[in-house]
């Protein structure tokens, strides 16, 4: 149901507001698409490996892998499929998540996700979203895949947050209170990045407050505003991804900040992002990232121990497409099967080497630690 702000409210407020369109409640979206026990095994047990590789008693190596963001659903359950065949094959050297990214945060404008504007035009029917976005976590977990996501609007965790097995909060929001409150509650791991100017204390702060008892103002799966109050996320960690200043994935920047954690109190095993500021946002030089960060697990030493896991960004083709939702509107849109409209992923074919190589890393890691 769709009303005007004048319908529902006093002359005084919501006056650059033009409508409110009513959701369906949590509640209601999870009965349509109900988590099964199948499906629920494979989330628990992905939340149990990850606790266990950050908390460093499974020595595999984390990786999450998957599109910068998910905008066509067939496309990423193709990619799934692929990952899924992937993580079987290096099961013993690698734990691997499914990058699945719905809600994309904006330095200024632009398309803001698959649960914002599903259809890609610009229409925000975001009903549609959550559904899109629900059924493909159940079709990832489906293929015994868990799943990761960035968590940026605080309303959505409540329609997907019971398929995820691992959350991140991204570098805009790591210092947003409303973000650290809202990680003190979800039930799965959660890793904070350092700051857009690779500050980080603030991912530091970050999981000190998340791991706290949190109260505040929320929703319950009825969808009426509620308060929400918290016990804590005991398994917070800190995600390097560079900054403006240059990456931070050398072994005496992981060495650092796996020392900053430890004297904060907080796990000193970390994520190494090799995306975003840590590549130049380049796909080809995300490779080579990656490779260099094998390298690191290969040669001992703090940084070695200290790296729990890699992001990679991911597709079937390589790059990135311009998206323009009023061409999408129009009609006129032209969009190549497989390929991120936001950041630019690496290729399936260099994605399957580098898990090689980061798989041939983890073993090289084990054995010399023997």
């Amino acid at each position: 149901m769709t009303t005007t702000a004048a319908e529902t409210t006093s002359g005084t407020a919501n006056l650059r507001v033009s409508q409110f369109t009513a959701l369906p409640t949590p509640a209601e979206l999870e009965a349509e698409l109900p988590l099964d026990a199948p499906a629920a095994a494979v989330v628990e047990r992905g939340r149990d490996q990850v606790r266990a590789v950050m908390d460093g008693v499974d020595d595999r190596l984390l990786v999450i892998a998957g599109p910068c963001s998910i905008h066509d659903p067939a496309a990423g359950l193709e990619y799934a499929r692929r990952l899924a065949a992937a993580a079987k094959e290096h099961e013993e050297d690698l734990l691997v998540v499914m990058r699945a990214y719905f809600e994309k945060p904006r330095t200024t404008v632009g398309w803001k996700g698959l649960i914002n504007d599903p259809l890609l035009d610009g229409s925000h029917d975001v009903a549609t979203g959550l559904r899109m976005a629900r059924k493909f976590l159940l079709d990832v977990a489906g293929l015994g895949l868990p799943a990761g996501t960035e968590f940026l609007e605080p309303i959505s965790p409540q329609y997907t947050a019971d398929l995820v097995s691992w959350g991140a909060i991204g570098a805009r929001t790591a210092e947003s209170q409303i973000h650290r409150q809202l990680s003190s509650g979800l039930s799965m791991p959660v890793g904070f990045k350092n700051g857009t100017d690779g500050d980080l204390q603030v991912a530091l702060d970050a999981c000190n407050a998340a791991s706290a008892a949190q109260s505040f103002l929320g929703i319950d799966g009825d969808g009426r505003a509620a308060l929400v109050s918290t016990a804590g996320n005991a398994d917070t960690h800190v995600i390097l991804r560079g900054g403006r200043k240059g990456p931070n994935y050398s072994a005496a920047d992981v060495g650092a900040a796996a020392a900053s954690a430890a004297g904060a109190g907080i796990n000193p095993r970390l994520i190494v992002d090799a995306s975003h500021a840590n590549s130049g946002k380049s796909h080809h030089r995300q490779a080579e990232v990656a490779l260099e960060i094998g390298a690191q697990l290969e040669a001992g030493g703090p940084s070695a121990q200290a790296i729990a896991g890699v992001m990679l960004e991911s597709f079937l083709v390589g790059g990135a497409q311009k998206l323009d939702v009023g061409d999408v509107a129009a009609g006129t849109a032209v969009l190549a099967y497989g390929q991120s409209v936001t950041d630019a992923c690496m290729e399936w074919d260099v994605t399957a080497d580098v898990l090689a190589a980061l798989a041939g890393a983890a073993r090289a890691r084990r054995t010399r630690a023997a």
